[in-house]
């Protein structure tokens, strides 16, 4: 190497560092990892007024939903979705027992989501949701949005259990 390129290197800027993304900003292609068990991401439903997202998640033919909502810290839950009917939005109770738990209401609200990818809802919109929790700690999920309902059930998982393994 010249004299010259070694004077110019020390004056050359150094390149950025590329910023690792954030649990809250994956989406379609990327991959995760939640408990042990590598997912990629298949769909993202975003809600920015709460700062909360939903993945999509894909293992082989498992499906999973991953709700990620940043707070004072970034809080998970790991979902499944359940079969389940419900008539209208008005009628959503306080309290649901389901497969000898009781689900108790801790939060209902509603605003307008974005999609990307494969998600329960095609496209984006208002959509309302209750979130439960049973005695036992286990979770409980139902959304709203164009007429249609989905519930899912799961459990929290704990930030170190989430890792990011490949990000698009």
């Amino acid at each position: 190497m010249s004299v010259w390129k070694r004077i110019g290197n020390l004056f050359a800027k150094p390149k950025p560092e590329i910023k690792e993304k954030s649990p809250l900003e994956l989406s379609p292609g990327d991959i995760c990892e939640v408990s042990l068990v590598s997912y990629e991401v298949t769909g993202r439903v975003q809600n920015r007024s709460r700062n909360a997202a939903l993945l999509t998640l894909q293992d082989g033919s498992r499906i999973a939903y991953l709700y990620i909502e940043v707070r004072e810290m970034v809080q998970y839950a790991l979902y499944h979705a359940i079969d389940g009917r419900l008539d209208t939005p008005g009628e959503v109770p306080t309290t649901i027992e389901l497969d000898e738990h009781v689900f108790h209401l801790e939060e209902e609200y509603n605003g307008h989501v974005t999609v990307a990818g494969k998600t329960p809802f095609m496209e984006g919109g208002e959509q309302h949701v209750w979130q439960y929790q049973s005695d036992d700690y286990r979770l409980l999920r139902i959304e709203w949005q164009n007429g249609r309902f989905m519930l899912y059930e799961g459990e929290k998982v704990i930030p170190g259990d989430v890792r990011i393994l490949r990000a698009t």
